[in-house]
C-alpha cells in the first residue's frame, strides 16, 4: 500500500461520473487524523467541489480497526511542553485551524460525502464523520467523544451535534466520554446506515453505478435508497428488524436515566450525582468512571460550552472552539493528560484543579470568554 498518508482513488462509471475515494492511510495510529492528512485531503476536497465530473466522494480508514481513532495529537503536545503554562500555543493554532476548517468543509460540501464510520470513530474521527452527509455504520463502529480524559472538551464541532442530540444526551455523552455502538449513534442522530462490513464493497459500487444528476437533492435520494436496501440486507442476515436492532441501543434503554442526572444547574451537581450513583449498569459504570477520572476543568467548561452554544449556528460554534482549543492548548490539563494517557501511559493524570469541588467559575469563564493571549483571531472558512 502507499505511504501517503491519504490515499486517493477513482471510480468512473458507464456514463463518465467518478465517485472519488480518500482513505486515510496510518493503520497502525488507528488512522489518527495528521496534519498531513489535512495538508493532502482538504485542498482535494476543494478541487472535487469544482469538478463536474465528480459525482460523489468517499471517506474511509485503512485497515479493520478505525475509521479514525482522533487526532494525531503527539506533536501538538511536543509544542505545547516547550512553552511555559499559560503561554500561547502557536503550533495549536495552525493544527485546530485546519481541523475545523476540514470539518466545517464536510458539513458544508456541495457534493454527497459517504463516510463510512467502520470500527473506531472517535475524537477528530468524529469531526470528519458527524458532517458527511452519509454517514455509514457498521457492527464493529465505537463511537465517542472522550476528550475529558486528555483534558480537552468535545471540539470538532461537538457543540454543535451534542446539542441536537434527544434531550440532554449529548451533555451526560460530553460529560462522560460513553462509547457507542452502531444502535447508540443511530438513536442520537450520529449515524445514518447501518450496512454489514462484509456488504461495504458492494454497496459502494452500487453507488459508483448511479444514474447521476445535477441536482443535489436527487443524487443524495440516489444514495439513501441504495443504502436503505443494504441496510435491509445487513438486518436480514443479522435475523433481526430494524426496532430491534435500536431497542439495543444503551443509550436509549437509559434515555430517562440520562435525563434525570443532566437535570442539574452546574457541575458540582452533576459530579455529585453520578459520584453518589448505586446502579450495577456496565454501561452507567463505565460512564460514572470515565467522568470521575477525568479533567475537573474538562468537566466545568463542557457544562458551560453546551450551554453557551445551544443555539450558535455550525459556523459560530467552529468559531468558538477554536479559540476554545488554542487556549486550552496553555492550559496545563490538557498536556497533562496527553502525558498520562498517550506520552508515558501511567493512566494517572495529576489534575488542575485536583477535584470538581475546587473549580473557581471565574478561571472557567475565564477559559470560556477571555481572549486569546497573543491576539490571535480566526474564523473558519467558508
Amino acid at each position: 500500500m502507499s505511504e501517503s498518508a491519504v490515499i486517493f482513488e477513482y471510480k468512473k462509471n458507464s456514463q463518465g461520473h467518478i465517485t472519488a475515494y480518500a482513505t486515510l492511510n496510518a493503520e497502525k495510529s488507528l488512522n489518527s487524523l495528521s496534519k498531513d492528512m489535512i495538508r493532502l485531503l482538504s485542498p482535494k476536497l476543494d478541487e472535487w467541489a469544482k469538478d463536474s465530473n465528480i459525482a460523489c466522494v468517499v471517506l474511509q480508514g485503512a485497515g479493520e480497526k478505525a475509521f479514525c481513532a482522533g487526532g494525531d495529537i503527539v506533536d501538538l503536545y511536543k509544542a505545547m511542553t516547550s512553552q511555559e503554562i499559560g503561554n500561547p500555543v502557536p503550533e495549536a493554532f495552525e493544527f485546530f485551524r485546519m481541523e475545523y476548517d476540514l470539518d466545517y468543509k464536510i458539513h458544508t460540501y456541495p457534493k454527497p460525502i459517504i463516510n463510512m464510520g467502520h470500527g473506531i470513530v472517535m475524537g477528530g474521527g468524529l469531526g470528519l464523520h458527524a458532517g458527511a452527509s452519509h454517514r455509514i455504520l457498521s457492527e464493529r463502529s465505537m463511537i465517542a467523544m472522550p476528550e475529558i480524559t486528555i483534558g480537552l472538551y468535545p471540539d470538532v464541532g461537538a457543540s454543535w451535534f451534542l446539542n441536537r442530540m434527544p434531550g440532554r444526551c449529548g451533555l451526560f455523552l460530553g460529560l462522560t466520554g460513553s462509547r457507542m455502538k452502531t444502535a447508540d449513534a443511530l438513536f442520537v442522530g450520529l449515524g445514518d446506515f447501518y450496512i454489514r462490513r462484509d456488504l461495504h464493497s458492494e454497496f459502494l459500487q452500487k453507488v459508483s453505478e448511479l444514474s447521476w444528476s445535477d441536482d443535489r437533492k436527487l443524487n443524495k435520494a440516489l444514495i439513501n435508497k441504495v443504502a436503505r436496501s443494504y441496510q435491509g440486507k445487513s438486518l436480514k442476515l443479522d435475523g433481526v428488524s430494524y426496532y430491534e436492532m435500536l431497542n439495543t441501543s444503551e443509550v436509549r434503554k437509559h434515555f430517562d436515566f440520562i435525563q434525570d442526572v443532566t437535570s442539574v444547574d452546574n457541575i458540582s451537581e452533576f459530579h455529585d450525582r453520578l459520584n453518589n450513583l448505586q446502579i450495577d449498569e456496565k454501561w452507567i459504570q463505565f460512564a460514572k468512571k470515565t467522568f470521575l477520572a477525568g479533567s475537573p476543568t474538562s468537566a466545568g467548561v463542557i457544562f458551560e460550552q453546551l450551554t453557551h452554544t445551544k443555539h450558535f449556528s455550525l459556523k459560530e460554534c467552529f468559531d468558538f472552539e477554536y479559540k476554545l482549543s488554542c487556549k486550552f492548548a496553555a492550559h496545563p490539563d490538557f498536556r497533562e493528560g496527553i502525558r498520562a494517557l498517550l506520552i508515558d501511559k501511567d493512566m494517572a493524570p495529576k489534575w488542575t484543579p485536583k477535584n470538581v469541588q475546587d473549580l473557581q467559575k471565574k478561571d472557567i469563564q475565564k477559559i470560556l470568554q477571555g481572549p486569546l493571549s497573543n491576539g490571535h483571531t480566526h474564523s473558519v472558512d467558508h
